[in-house]
C-alpha cells in the first residue's frame, strides 16, 4: 500500500530530536509526519516495565530544568513544563563519586556556589584549581548562543574549547590525583576518553546538572507522550512500525521515502533523527552524495555502549536516595572505558528510579557499566524488540547472568546485603540498545568527538542533499538539553536563522510584561 498524502516535512525516528523538531514545525503550521520503526516512540526516552516497576532506557536524570534555566525555557515554550512530573534531586549531592580504596563519598552539589564550596571542603589546598574549573565550565556554557537561548549562532567550532582535551585541562588545574579523578568522576555521562574528548563536551554535559538536577517521576517516556499528543493536536501524524528503507529522488532532491512496508511518504523536507551513517544508507542512487562525504561519516567512531542490570526490590527493603553513585575500582578514571575481560567491571553507575508510590523506599535501581559491542558481537545476527524476537540462545543468557553476577558482586561491596533485598534481576546489553534505539552498535551518546580533529566529528544539520536534514544526539551535543538544542538548530534550516530563539524570547518578554501589570 502506498501513501498518497504529501507532507511538508517527514521525520525519520521518534527520539527527542525528531519529536521536538515535529513539535516546532507543527506549531508553525507545517504538515508533519513522524515515522517510527518500533512499537514505542521516544528513542532514549523509552521506558520498560519489569515486575510492575518502570525503568528508563536512557534518560535517568535531567539538568537545567529550574525556572529561568536553559532547558526549562525551551520546554516551557513547547508546552512540556506544565505537565511533566519531576523530582529535584538532593541539593547537596545529586551525584556521588566513590572509589574502592577511599571511604569518602565525594558529593557534587547543585548550584555553582555550593558545588565549588563542597569540593573545596574536600580539597582545601586546591581552592584555586577548583575555582578555575568552575569558572571554565560556566565560561564554556555561556559561550554557545543557542545553548543559552540567545540569537546569533557563532561558528563555535573555531573556539579553543573544541581544541583542548578534557584530561589535559583537568591535569593543568591540579597535581592532586584524587581531585583529578573526582572532577572526571561522572564522565560516564558522555563516555569520555581523556586523551580524545574535547573540553566543551565535558563542560556542556555537566553544566546543566550543576545548575539543577531532576528525575522524571515514573519515567522519562512522559516527555515523548506529551510531545506526541501536542504534535497530533496540531494535525501532525506519528506512525509506528514504519521503518525507512530508501529515498527516491527527483533530480537532486528527495521526492519520497519508501518504508519496508512498501508505503511511500512524499514531502518537501526530510529530517532524519537516526544515525547519519544509517541515514546515508537510505540513499541508494549513485552520485546523489559525494563519496568523500559518505566515507567521512562512515569512518566516524561511536561512543561506547553499556551493560545494565535492572533490579526490582522486595517491598520496603532498600532505601530510596535522591542521588546517583559513580564508583571506580581505582583512580585511573579514563582507563575504565578500556577494560579487559579480566578487569571488568572497572566502574559502575547506580541510578535510582523516582516513582509516585514512595519517596522513602526504592522499588528499583539500574546499575550500568561500560561494555564494548565486540563482547556481544557473536549474537549480532539476532534482533529482539517487543514486536520481533529472535532466540539468542542459552549461551547468551548465560553470558548475561555471568555479567550480572559480576556487577552485583561489585555493588555488594558498596551496599552490603543488597542481594538479599532483590526480588528480580533483568539485564540489557549493547544488543538491547542497538535494537530499541536503532544504532549499529548500541552506542550511548552517538558519535565520539575528538579535540585533535574537531572538524572531522563536527556534524552539520545540513547534508549534501538540499532537502535532507539531520537532528539528534549525533550533532554537537547529546543528552536532553543537547538534543533539544539540536532540534532548534535543525528547524532553523527551514524556518530561518534564530527564528525559534526569537520566538521563545519574545514569548518570555510578553509573559513578564503581563505579570508586571
Amino acid at each position: 500500500m502506498s501513501s498518497s498524502e504529501k507532507y511538508d516535512v517527514v521525520i525519520i525516528g521518534s527520539g527527542l530530536g525528531g519529536l521536538l523538531s515535529a513539535r516546532i514545525l507543527s506549531m508553525e503550521g507545517y504538515k508533519v509526519c513522524v515515522l517510527e520503526k518500533n512499537r514505542q516512540i521516544g528513542g532514549n526516552l523509552q521506558t520498560f516495565v519489569r515486575d510492575k516497576c518502570i525503568f528508563d532506557t536512557g534518560v535517568h536524570y535531567i539538568g537545567g530544568l529550574a525556572p529561568g534555566q536553559n532547558l526549562h525555557r525551551i520546554f516551557s515554550y513547547f508546552g512540556l513544563m506544565d505537565e511533566l512530573k519531576l523530582e529535584q534531586m538532593d541539593i547537596e549531592s545529586y551525584d556521588r563519586i566513590t572509589f574502592d580504596d577511599d571511604e569518602i563519598e565525594y558529593k557534587f552539589a547543585q548550584g555553582y556556589e555550593l558545588f565549588e564550596k563542597t569540593l573545596i571542603d574536600y580539597f582545601p589546598k586546591e581552592k584555586e584549581g577548583i575555582s578555575q574549573y568552575c569558572k571554565k565550565l560556566k565560561e564554556v556554557g555561556d559561550y554557545f548562543s543557542v545553548y543559552n537561548v540567545r540569537p546569533g549562532m557563532e561558528m563555535a567550532i573555531e573556539s579553543d574549547f573544541f581544541n583542548i582535551g578534557i584530561q589535559d585541562y583537568i591535569e593543568s588545574l591540579t597535581d592532586d590525583k584524587k581531585l583529578q579523578a573526582v572532577l572526571a568522576g561522572n564522565s560516564f555521562l558522555y563516555a569520555g576518553r581523556g586523551k580524545k574528548t574535547p573540553l566543551y563536551v565535558h563542560a556542556i554535559t555537566l553544566d546543566p546538572y550543576i545548575k539543577s538536577s531532576w528525575r522524571c517521576v515514573d519515567g522519562g517516556s512522559q516527555i515523548a507522550r506529551i510531545l506526541a499528543r501536542l504534535i497530533r493536536k496540531e494535525g501532525g501524524k506519528i506512525l509506528k512500525y514504519q521503518e525507512a528503507k530508501r529515498f527516491i529522488f527527483d533530480d537532486r532532491k528527495i521526492k519520497y521515502l519508501e518504508t519496508t512496508n512498501g508505503d511511500r511518504f512524499e514531502a518537501d523536507y526530510f529530517i532524519s533523527g537516526i544515525h547519519p551513517a544509517k541515514t546515508l544508507e537510505l540513499i541508494e542512487e549513485p552520485g546523489k552524495v559525494r563519496k568523500v562525504y559518505i566515507n567521512r561519516i562512515k569512518r566516524l567512531k561511536n561512543t561506547l555502549s553499556v551493560f545494565s542490570v535492572h533490579l526490582v526490590f522486595h517491598k520496603d527493603t532498600f532505601p530510596y536516595l535522591k542521588y546517583n553513585y559513580y564508583h571506580y575500582k581505582g583512580q585511573d578514571i579514563w582507563n575504565a572505558i578500556d577494560y579487559t575481560p579480566e578487569s571488568w567491571p572497572e566502574c559502575y553507575v547506580v541510578s535510582y528510579s523516582a516513582n509516585s508510590k514512595s519517596d522513602q523506599w526504592a522499588e528499583s535501581v539500574t546499575i550500568m557499566s561500560y561494555m564494548k559491542y565486540e563482547d556481544v558481537e557473536q549474537w549480532a545476527e539476532t534482533f529482539n524488540t517487543v514486536s520481533k524476537k529472535d532466540d539468542r540462545g542459552q549461551e547468551y543468557e548465560a553470558f548475561k547472568k555471568r555479567k550480572a553476577d559480576q556487577l552485583i558482586d561489585e555493588v555488594e561491596k558498596k551496599f552490603p546485603g543488597i542481594r538479599s533485598k532483590i526480588k528480580s534481576i533483568h539485564t540489557s546489553t549493547p544488543l538491547s540498545y542497538r535494537d530499541y534505539i536503532g544504532t549499529d552498535d548500541g552506542c550511548l551518546y552517538g558519535i565520539e568527538k575528538d579535540f585533535r580533529t574537531p572538524l572531522t566529528s563536527y556534524i552539520s544539520p545540513r547534508t549534501r542533499v538540499p532537502n535532507l536534514l539531520l537532528t539528534g544526539q549525533n550533532l554537537n551535543m547529546h543528552g536532553v538539553p543537547g538534543v533539544s538544542i539540536s532540534a532548534i538548530v535543525t528547524t532553523n534550516e527551514i524556518l530561518g536563522q534564530d527564528y525559534i530563539i526569537n520566538k521563545i524570547n519574545d514569548a518570555e518578554k510578553e509573559q513578564a510584561e503581563k505579570a508586571a501589570k
